[in-house]
């Protein structure tokens, strides 16, 4: 085995940190923030350790905020950067007339969310949920702007980031975009992606998996790393507290490498992975409840709908199941009862044959492709318009057309390579293949005229828009 060091700077001494080659351990070169620069450190040490399993933080397999805050170096650090507000605020689950907003203090402390004369209800935030709360305001109006501050132990944080918009109603007339993407690795000197996709403000954004890389099964501490250091990040910080988060996760943020979950919750590893992954986001939902856990959720901006599917924590390649059946009758039922104009059918691995490694890992794959077309199928048989079909995974961006003789062209769009350094090879089968740089996924609904527009865009980290590919309503309906 292939080993490098790379070396980190703690507060008072240096560790040589074995790396295996091809591993995904932290990246910290190129750290600009100061905040980072102090604290990920310490953060790496305690929670990861200095081998690249992962294996060998000091508080063990379980460790996470409770064990870093009995340390007072730790607690000097919090109180040197005025830390106690240590994530978030997360805006998620918008709707026309509430909002549901997500913070992870440093500490047991009393949180609470003000916007004008509106408050939630105020929560203690507690060890037993890593010191996380998740906080309802309602009483808004519809597709409006406002303005918010976080209350913790009674003093109110607000900055210029904390703003957003709230829904459109169904029935509206109105044009939003919905950013996408994967393929999220911290790497900082890529982080200002988010700043960029910030400043185009999106009503959503959409996370398809490897939002985080991981790649530590067995090890809740150093999941919980790669957690703390991505929402301290100050670009990733100024896109989530102002715009509407919704994530399912993939293979590197759940497990390991083109993992599954299998059938069932017997895997020991499932559901203290999955705590972790609900203790870290604000999505309306986490799959079927506590009977049937998972990723997968839905919700709605105005007349469109959105099924984030999880093709990873059931996926059991012998019983020829990317979803697991709970999720597949999910889909199949909110997908018929639809009365969007527009459906985006989200996934973390890609949907169309031709687009992957022969189908390994993907939708494209012989062991999955049944239960793909069983899906496709039904839009045909229930005539239902409108659908369009989104991934992540590769890291790259394309744009592939499925012809179908019973309905009309299927059109996926890909993107995943947000932050990510390594890439993958481009396909001439494809309708656009690109993968230059790094870039996001944007979905543009004009849902104003009497024929809605949604058009595709792949915008670089620089904001700039490398592609556009608009397709009107009537061109995705069986009439």
């Amino acid at each position: 085995m292939h080993l490098t060091l790379r070396s980190i700077l703690l507060p008072g001494f240096l560790i040589a940190l074995a790396v295996v080659a091809g591993a995904k351990e932290p990246i910290t070169e190129g750290e600009q923030s100061a905040v980072m620069k102090d604290l990920d450190p310490y953060l790496i040490n305690a929670l990861y350790g200095t081998d690249a399993k992962g294996e060998t933080g000091r508080f063990g397999a379980e460790g996470g905020m409770a064990d870093l805050l009995s340390e007072p170096e730790f607690v000097a650090l919090v109180q040197k950067h005025d830390l106690k507000l240590f994530s978030g605020p997360v805006l998620g689950d918008i709707r026309p007339t509430s909002a549901k907003f997500w913070v992870r203090t440093a500490g047991e402390a009393t949180v609470q969310i003000s916007i004008g004369d509106l408050t939630s209800q105020a929560i203690q935030t507690t060890a037993t949920d890593d010191f996380t709360a998740v906080m309802a305001v309602e009483g808004l109006q519809p597709f409006t702007t406002y303005s918010y501050s976080v209350l913790v132990d009674g003093k109110a944080i607000q900055r210029k980031a904390f703003t957003f918009k709230t829904s459109p109603e169904s029935g509206q007339r109105v044009a939003f975009d919905v950013a996408f993407g994967s393929g999220a690795r911290y790497v900082p000197v890529n982080e200002y992606a988010w700043r960029n996709m910030a400043a185009s403000q999106p009503l959503a954004y959409l996370g398809l998996g490897d939002n985080v890389y991981i790649d530590v099964m067995n090890r809740r501490g150093a999941q919980r790393l790669f957690y703390y250091r991505r929402y301290l990040s100050p670009a990733w910080s100024e896109l989530v507290s102002s715009v509407g988060t919704y994530a399912v996760w993939d293979d590197h943020d759940m497990a390991m490498n083109d993992s599954s979950g299998g059938a069932g919750l017997k895997a020991p590893w499932k559901m203290p992975n999955l705590n972790v992954f609900k203790q870290n986001w604000n999505n309306p939902q986490y799959g079927g409840g506590d009977s049937v856990p998972g990723t997968w959720h839905s919700f709605s901006l105005g007349d469109v709908d959105f099924f984030m599917t999880d093709g990873r924590f059931y996926r059991e390649k012998k019983d020829k199941t990317m979803l697991g059946p709970d999720q597949k009758k999910w889909l199949l039922e909110g997908l018929a009862a639809s009365k969007a104009k527009f459906k985006v059918l989200a996934s973390g691995t890609m949907w169309s044959d031709g687009a992957d490694k022969d189908g390994k890992d993907s939708w494209a794959g012989s062991w999955a492709r049944s239960e793909r077309d069983e899906i496709l199928d039904l839009i045909n048989d229930k005539k239902i318009d409108g659908v369009i079909l989104i991934s992540g995974d590769r890291h790259r961006s394309d744009i592939w057309k499925t012809d179908r003789p019973r309905g009309y062209p299927l059109y996926e769009f890909v993107s995943a390579k947000v932050t990510n350094q390594h890439t993958h090879e481009t396909f001439e089968n494809a309708e656009w293949s690109y993968n230059k740089g790094n870039f996001w996924g944007q979905l543009s609904f004009d849902l104003r005229p009497d024929d809605p527009v949604m058009t595709f865009k792949c915008i670089d980290i620089s904001g700039k828009i490398v592609k556009d590919f608009p397709l009107k309503l009537s061109q995705l309906s069986h009439k």
